[in-house]
């Protein structure tokens, strides 16, 4: 069965994480929150990695300031990395370069908004899962009469 394991740097992430768990779980993904810091607890992350590393997964982790976390979870899974770190007014954005420059081999995708993060985690899930595309596919034709409804108002 396909989850979506996020990991969040602190427990002062979990707002965040939630944005993206309830679209998820709307598509009937499993989808798990933990907390572990890649600066702190570099075992427990490696752990976590562990734990959950055999299945169908997609880590997408949560992360700001130094966002050691992304990497180093990318470094140590063959699963895809979705790096969505919120934003923060006090660095006016500038920590999202920790998320952006990574070493050569480390590959984890930046996805800015907690929406679209779900939604690419879906879609990497969806090229295996057939029943969670055609889902995939009902959504944006919904959203795309969404559209059409519009300009017909207009």
């Amino acid at each position: 069965m396909s989850k979506v394991i996020i990991i969040m740097g602190s427990k002062g992430d979990v707002e965040h994480a939630r944005k993206i768990s309830s679209i998820i779980n709307k598509f009937g993904v499993e989808c798990v929150l933990r907390v572990a810091s890649a600066h702190k607890v570099p075992l427990k992350v490696l752990e976590i990695i562990k734990e959950y590393d055999a299945g169908d997964v997609v880590f997408i982790t949560i992360a700001g300031r130094s966002n050691a976390l992304s990497g180093f979870v990318d470094a140590n899974t063959t699963k895809p990395v979705i790096a969505c770190p919120p934003y923060n007014d006090k660095f006016a954005g500038a920590d999202i370069f920790s998320s952006l420059r990574m070493p050569s081999g480390v590959c984890p995708m930046v996805v800015l908004e907690p929406g679209q993060a779900a939604q690419a985690a879906l879609k990497i899930l969806g090229v295996k899962d057939k029943q969670l595309e055609e889902k995939i596919r009902e959504e944006q034709e919904r959203r795309k009469m969404e559209i059409e409804e519009a300009d017909k108002e207009m």
